[in-house]
């Protein structure tokens, strides 16, 4: 069996495929992003995830053919590389592994593996594509000065809203009334005090606010309808990016895209009308942690027919 590993930014999902590409197992915990919690986290839950997705399927970690494991930020602090790369050895018992940054993840899951560009949009941002030999990245640089489009970038600028919509430098639209709802606010003022002091700027917390920009938006609020188009622009420039750095022939570029935030129409509508008809915008085929497996199998020179892989 195959073992894939998706580490995303909320949370880390495995599943086991057979040689058939059927999936055989499935499990979750808690995201690895170590960047703001340390290193030390990643052991333990990859360890508590590969033994529960084991023993889901009935078989010993010893018996797992190849296993890729998708990282959030690898290869972003040189010197973490050989700590993360030694990680899954001492959990498999085996050196039938690779590790790499969790964009792999969602471009062999919703190209299958194919040539073009995938862009990932969830509490970060990232596009990652191949093209033959060729492989690029566009984005992915943090929370701090990046990850335009994703659903941390889409929630603070919600937030910014919400500040300017209360003292009155914009309208006043739905989004007031939805966040004050949400984050139980007696006092406007309050959202300081839970963002920056009880959640301590925590990123997934603030990025799971962006759904709220999402309802504010269906509810006719005019600044959360430009902070989604603006995050589809932002994410198509990663494709055009990519584009170009990849090299490809003449006629529409294969394209498509993983993360909860192309969950929001709006959005991908907004990224589907930017990327015009230089790209060929496809349906992504599987999920992320599915499509970490299916390279697992391809790094073991495993050949899995597309129409054989079922979820």
């Amino acid at each position: 069996m195959f073992l894939g590993v998706d580490g995303g930014g909320s949370k880390t999902a495995f599943c086991l495929i057979d040689e058939n590409g059927a999936v055989v197992a499935e499990a979750r915990t808690a995201s690895i992003y170590y960047l703001m919690s340390g290193i030390d986290i990643v052991a333990p839950l990859l360890s508590d995830g590969v033994a529960q997705v084991c023993a889901a399927a009935g078989i010993r970690p010893a018996e797992i053919a190849y296993a890729f494991f998708g990282i959030p930020c690898y290869g972003e602090v040189a010197r973490d590389v050989p700590a993360l790369d030694a990680i899954p050895g001492g959990i498999l018992g085996h050196d039938r592994h690779r590790c790499g940054n969790d964009m792999i993840c969602g471009w062999a899951g919703s190209l299958g593996g194919s040539d073009g560009i995938n862009v990932v949009a969830g509490t970060g941002s990232i596009a990652y594509g191949e093209n033959g030999r060729r492989q690029a990245r566009a984005g992915g640089w943090g929370e701090l000065f990046g990850d335009e489009g994703s659903g941390y970038w889409v929630a603070v600028r919600g937030l910014a809203a919400f500040s300017r919509m209360c003292d009155g430098r914009l309208p006043r639209g739905p989004l007031v009334a939805i966040l004050r709802r949400e984050l139980r606010l007696a006092d406007d003022l309050d959202v300081v005090d839970i963002v920056l002091n009880r959640w301590k700027g925590d990123r997934a917390r603030i990025a799971a606010l962006s759904p709220l920009v999402s309802e504010a938006a269906a509810a006719g609020d005019a600044a959360c309808t430009a902070i989604l188009r603006d995050a589809g622009h932002e994410l198509a420039a990663l494709v055009d990016a990519q584009a170009r750095a990849l090299v490809f022939p003449a006629g529409p570029v294969p394209v498509s895209y993983s993360g909860g935030m192309f969950t929001c129409p709006p959005l991908l509508t907004a990224f589907r009308a930017a990327l015009g008809d230089r790209y060929e915008l496809r349906t992504p085929l599987f999920p992320p942690h599915l499509g970490a497996a299916i390279y697992a199998a391809r790094l073991a020179g495993h050949h899995l027919h597309l129409e054989g892989i079922s979820a």
